[in-house]
């Protein structure tokens, strides 16, 4: 058996982590065993605490190349599948020297400021060396060599009955441009009383943004479990200015919770025409604010029954284009296309 090396720099978790601990969980269920593993530790990581509690093996190489080329050296079958930027580079040179076989997945649908976006650009331009999958048909797109298109996927649980009470409207993301918590807190200000809005996240938007919201919003933080966060709330607002896939959307469609979103990234297959939620049309920032608005009233404007109707549609079409079968699927013929 080939056993799948799941190679990542990270220092937290999000959208990736929570992707990689789906294939972790599932990749041995279909006959391949799978290891997570860390270019280097960072203090705190929440993203080992979910590996540990979940049982699923991890190791990390402590930022160091020979031990990764030691790794790749075993005389078991493997397989490198590298998750980001940092860890596509490296760990494609180094696989190549091996010549171990190995898949990249692109997930970032955004360009980072200097020097990210050069690290970016080698690790796109340093593609060719690997069986490449971009998780939306925009991050295919910009990238200098074909991939193919394999969006994020999980396991759906069944679906839980509908919560009676004020509506819950959440925001879950990092605080940081790209995301835009800053036209969530101007929807929270806008429709004040009209629902309690929820903000799950952090980073370096936090404390301007609190200023600005003043009582509009709670905030929670970042929150260590992410299943945590899905009970509380009703209602997923993605306000982004750049996206590729987002988890939050699918972890929202996984318990029956509509989405509000820009169109960025892959979220007009995630809305589908409807069935999952309302998208909101490109335009300037006050017009987006409108669409994102209008959206939100639209939902709760919706009788009881309609919104139950609504998650059972979401939920729905989430699991029949997001779920874990027709998503593993096409990981495992990039393996065999890789040579596993």
């Amino acid at each position: 058996m080939t056993r799948i090396l799941l190679f990542l720099d990270s220092s937290g978790l999000g959208g990736i982590e929570s992707h990689i601990a789906t294939l972790a969980e599932a990749l041995p269920e279909a006959g391949f065993p799978a290891e997570v593993v860390f270019w280097r530790q960072y203090p705190g990581n929440a993203f080992e605490d979910r590996l540990r509690a979940a049982g699923l093996p991890f190791s990390n190489l402590g930022g160091r190349i020979d031990r990764l080329l030691g790794r790749l050296r075993s005389r078991e079958p493997l397989l490198l599948h590298s998750h980001g930027y940092k860890a596509g580079i490296l760990g494609r040179l180094a696989a190549r020297i091996v010549r171990v076989p190995v898949v990249s997945t692109y997930h970032s649908g955004e360009t980072g400021p200097f020097p990210v976006n050069l690290y970016q650009a080698l690790d796109a331009w340093t593609g060719w060396m690997a069986e490449g999958l971009s998780v939306s048909s925009a991050i295919a797109n910009r990238l200098p060599f074909r991939t193919a298109i394999v969006p994020n996927f999980l396991r759906f649980p069944p679906l839980e009955a509908a919560k009676r009470r004020q509506p819950q409207i959440g925001f879950v993301g990092r605080l940081s441009p790209e995301k835009a918590p800053d036209r969530f807190i101007d929807l929270a200000l806008r429709m004040k009383g009209a629902a309690s809005f929820h903000v799950f996240g952090d980073g370096a938007m936090r404390a301007e943004l609190t200023e600005r919201a003043g009582s509009s919003v709670i905030w929670h933080g970042m929150v260590r479990d992410p299943g945590a966060i899905w009970p509380g709330l009703d209602l997923l607002v993605i306000p982004s200015r750049a996206e590729g896939l987002p988890m939050a959307a699918l972890e929202a469609l996984a318990r029956g919770i509509p989405v509000v979103s820009t169109p960025v990234g892959a979220m007009a297959s995630v809305i589908g025409n409807g069935a999952a939620g309302w998208l909101v049309g490109p335009g300037s920032e006050a017009q987006i604010l409108n669409g994102l608005s209008q959206g939100v009233q639209d939902w709760l404007a919706l009788p009881p029954a309609e919104r139950d109707a609504l998650r059972i549609r979401a939920h729905r079409h989430g699991e029949t284009e997001f779920g874990l079968e027709k998503g593993l699927a096409r990981v495992l013929e990039a393996y065999r296309r890789a040579g596993a």
